[in-house]
C-alpha cells in the first residue's frame, strides 16, 4: 500500500515593519557679523566664511613678518654659533699651546735627569771597578804574607832549639818576635780593610741600581711625553678613557718628582765621595806596611849580621885559647882538657846554626827582593 508523501515544513516569514517617513538633516548656518553681501540672500551661506581683502594682506604682512623675525633670529643664532665656535677654537689652539710648551718644559727637565743619571751610574761603575781591584790588591798582600810570617815563626822555633849556655834572648830574637808581631799586625789590618771595601763595593751596586731603576723610569716618561707632544685636536689615535685627567693619590708633584732624582744623585755622589777616600786609604795602608816591612827586614839582617860577628870572635878566641892549651906542656893531665874541646865545639856548632839561620834569613829576604814572592803589591 502506498504511503503518503510528506510536505516540507514552512519557512518563516521575516517581520513586516510599519513604514515611516525618513529624517530631515537640518544645517545651522552659523549667523555672521560681517554686514551682508549685496547679492542678495541666495548666497549668504556661502559668502560669510571669507576674509575680507585687508584681512588678508593683514595676515599675510604678519606671517612675512614673523618669518622674517624668525630669520633673524636664526641669523643671530648662527652668528653667536660662529663666534662660540671661533673663541672655543682659540681657546682650544691656546689650551694646546700652553700643553705644548709644558710638555716641551717638562722633556727637558726628563732630559736633563736622565742625563745626569746616566753620568751618575757611569762613574759610579768605573768607581767600583776601581775599588774592586784595590780589593784585589789587598787580597794579594794578604796572601803574600803568609811566606813571611811561616819564615819568622821557622826561625823562632829553630833558635828555641839551641842549647841551654846559648839559649838567651838576644837582639836577634826579638827583632824576630817584633818582625812575627808587625806581619800579624798587618795581616789583621788587610783583612779589616777587605771587609770595609766588600762593605763599600755593595753599597756602590745598591745605589747604582737605584740609580738605573730612576734612570728607567726618566727614558720610559720621555718616550710618552714626547709621543704625547706630537698629538693635536686632529689627531686619529687619542683616546678617551674614564679618570683619564683625574689626577691621582699617589701621584708625585713635580717638586717632588725632583727632589727624588736629586736625592739619588746625592746619595751616589756620598757613595762615590767614600770610595775615593776607601781607596786612599787602602794606598796608604799597602805603602806603609810594605815601608814597615822592608824596615824590619833591614833589622833583622842588621842584628843577624853583628851576632854572627860576636860568634864569630868568641869562637875565634876559643880556638885561639884551645891552641895555647894543647900546647902547653902537662896540659893533658889537666881535667880542663876534657872541657875545652866540648866547648870548642858547641861554640861551632852554634856558630854553624846561627851561620845556617842567617843564610836562610838572608836567602828570604833575597828571595823577597828578586822574585817579590812575599809583597808582590807593593810594586803593583
Amino acid at each position: 500500500m502506498a504511503q503518503p508523501e510528506e510536505t516540507p515544513p514552512e519557512e518563516p516569514q521575516p517581520p513586516i515593519l510599519p513604514s515611516c517617513p525618513l529624517p530631515t538633516n537640518i544645517c545651522d548656518v552659523a549667523r555672521s557679523d560681517r554686514p551682508r553681501s549685496c547679492c542678495g540672500m541666495a548666497v549668504a551661506g556661502l559668502r560669510t566664511a571669507k576674509y575680507h581683502l585687508p584681512e588678508w594682506h593683514r595676515r599675510n604682512a604678519g606671517i612675512f613678518y614673523q618669518a622674517s623675525a624668525v630669520g633673524e633670529a636664526a641669523e643671530r643664532g648662527r652668528a653667536e654659533a660662529e663666534h662660540l665656535a671661533k673663541r672655543a677654537a682659540a681657546g682650544a689652539r691656546r689650551a694646546q699651546q700652553h700643553s705644548k710648551n709644558t710638555l716641551g718644559q717638562r722633556l727637558q727637565d726628563v732630559q736633563f735627569w736622565r742625563t745626569e743619571l746616566q753620568k751618575e751610574i757611569m762613574e759610579l761603575d768605573a768607581e767600583t771597578q776601581l775599588l774592586a781591584a784595590q780589593k784585589l790588591r789587598l787580597e794579594r798582600a794578604l796572601d803574600a804574607t803568609e811566606v813571611p810570617y811561616a819564615v819568622v815563626l821557622d826561625n823562632l822555633e829553630c833558635r828555641d832549639r839551641r842549647q841551654p849556655p846559648d839559649l838567651v834572648m838576644d837582639q836577634v830574637e826579638r827583632q824576630l818576635v817584633k818582625e812575627a808581631e808587625l806581619i800579624r799586625d798587618i795581616r789583621d789590618l788587610l783583612k779589616r780593610t777587605i771587609i770595609q771595601a766588600t762593605t763599600q763595593i755593595r753599597s756602590n751596586r745598591i745605589q747604582k741600581e737605584n740609580c738605573e731603576l730612576d734612570w728607567s723610569d726618566k727614558v720610559e716618561a720621555y718616550q710618552v711625553d714626547d709621543k704625547c707632544l706630537s698629538y693635536c685636536p686632529d689627531s686619529t689615535n687619542v683616546q678617551s678613557h674614564p679618570s683619564s685627567v683625574k689626577f691621582e693619590e699617589p701621584a708625585s708633584t713635580p717638586k717632588s718628582w725632583a727632589q727624588f732624582s736629586h736625592d739619588n744623585i746625592s746619595s751616589a755622589e756620598q757613595e762615590k765621595l767614600s770610595s775615593v777616600q776607601l781607596r786612599a786609604l787602602i794606598d796608604g795602608v799597602i805603602r806603609d806596611s810594605s815601608e814597615e816591612l822592608r824596615l824590619q827586614r833591614a833589622a833583622v839582617g842588621e842584628a843577624f849580621d853583628r851576632h854572627l860577628r860576636e860568634l864569630a870572635g868568641a869562637k875565634a878566641g876559643l880556638e885561639q885559647h884551645l891552641q895555647q892549651v894543647w900546647g902547653c906542656p902537662g896540659v893533658l893531665g889537666h881535667p880542663a882538657w876534657r872541657t875545652a874541646p866540648l866547648a870548642a865545639f858547641g861554640i861551632s856548632c852554634l856558630f854553624h846554626f846561627l851561620e845556617k839561620s842567617w843564610h836562610s834569613q838572608a836567602d828570604q829576604q833575597l828571595s823577597i827582593k828578586t822574585n817579590r814572592l812575599s809583597f808582590p803589591w807593593i810594586s803593583s
